[in-house]
């Protein structure tokens, strides 16, 4: 039998499972727990255990440690689950950060406490290798990471409850980013106009699409008549090297934007200028072709378009502006001229308009003063009328 429950006491049952013979001493082992509760709930958790056995998801809890659980998380549930740059990001944290501060204890005896002192350790001083302390946002992405993976534990019924619920991260300043106003745009372009890189820059600024959405559009993905353009991939390179493209972040990454017409314009003079760069080697464009590529065919990496912003906004004087903040820019002005944030949301790929909301906060005040002023003009009149009439 691979396992079986027994009753306890009124609400109390012991499960046990076989885990078979140790390979090194032949000795056989098994696996016992209590579940408190009916019948049913006993034999779901046994189900459970089964399962996991038979997946080679299960880990003794007395023994495993919480490095044995996050390394086991990292390949059986980030890998599979997280998009390619993301679970490069968490691999970072927990290899280089979480393991080393919180690896050597038990998994089930981890405590809040442990967590605590952990954030108050890389806020002081840091690391053992002695890279210095880490900022309050770096803290806070370990502590997202850590609360995600033990969220995971809990599912699988490695543990009772996420001792990272009781901590609250360190509190930090939301990140400072800057946009460009109409003036600066225009000036942006222009200069842009003797570099490769104008139709990129203008798609940016014009769509509010992101980085990896732009650099994995094909030509097949953009309709130049009815100005749309299809967002159905993200371009990333890895840290290895290796260049993937996968479905965009979020269901709602998908989209369709509106192209303006003067984008559309640009695009089409892109693609003729193009055609003549490659028949020069004895190419054709093609509809499966990248609308920004090398000569050659070979996709534009992403530190490459990067890098060739930040040369041209230092070069004007445009300070600290990122590429990513076209897309920042984007969006402000469509707020500011009264666009629907519904709208903003789609046309950003948002996964939902709270975050588009939460995001653009700072465009609000003057929001709010033009909705208060347009109030005004529908109903000041009338409310003057009645005024004068009681009088």
């Amino acid at each position: 039998m691979r396992g079986y429950v027994r009753k306890r006491g009124k609400n109390s049952y012991s499960l046990t499972v076989s885990l078979g013979r140790d390979p090194e001493t032949g000795k056989y082992r098994q696996h016992s727990e209590t579940v408190k509760g009916t019948k049913r709930d006993a034999d779901k958790r046994l189900a459970e255990l089964l399962h996991q056995l038979d997946t080679g998801a299960f880990m003794r809890p007395g023994k495993t440690t919480v490095a044995d659980y996050l390394e086991r998380w990292l390949a059986d549930y980030a890998q599979v689950n997280l998009a390619p740059r993301t679970f490069e990001g968490y691999r970072g944290i927990i290899e280089g950060h979480l393991i080393p501060g919180l690896g050597q204890l038990p998994l089930t005896r981890l405590k809040p406490e442990h967590i605590q002192r952990y954030y108050s350790d890389m806020l002081s001083h840091g690391r053992a290798d002695g890279k210095g302390a880490l900022s309050p946002r770096t803290v806070r992405h370990h502590h997202m990471v850590l609360h995600k993976a033990l969220d995971t534990a809990v599912r699988w019924g490695l543990l009772s409850r996420n001792p990272a619920d009781a901590i609250s991260p360190p509190r930090c300043q939301s990140p400072q980013w800057h946009t460009l106003g109409e003036h600066d745009i225009q000036l942006l372009l222009e200069a842009a106009k003797s570099t490769p890189y104008y139709a990129f820059f203008y798609t940016a600024l014009f769509t509010g699409m992101r980085r990896s959405e732009i650099l994995a559009l094909r030509w097949c993905d953009l309709d130049l008549v009815m100005c749309q353009a299809h967002v159905r991939r993200a371009l990333h390179h890895l840290l290895s090297g290796e260049v993937v493209t996968r479905p965009p972040k979020s269901a709602k990454g998908s989209r369709t934007v509106a192209l303006t017409p003067s984008t559309a314009i640009v695009l089409k003079e892109h693609r003729e200028k193009q055609a003549l760069e490659v028949a020069l080697i004895g190419r054709a464009v093609k509809d499966d072709d990248l609308v920004f590529s090398t000569i050659e065919g070979r996709v534009l990496l992403p530190n490459t378009v990067t890098h060739a912003w930040r040369n041209l906004v230092r070069r004007l004087g445009l300070g600290n502006v990122r590429l990513h903040d076209a897309r920042h820019s984007h969006a402000s002005l469509l707020l500011k001229q009264g666009v629907h944030p519904k709208v903003v949301q789609e046309r950003l790929g948002h996964s939902s308009i709270t975050l588009t909301l939460d995001t653009y906060s700072h465009v609000a005040p003057g929001l709010q003063e033009a909705a208060a002023k347009r109030f005004d003009e529908v109903l000041a009149p009338s409310v003057d009328l009645e005024l004068s009439q009681s009088r």
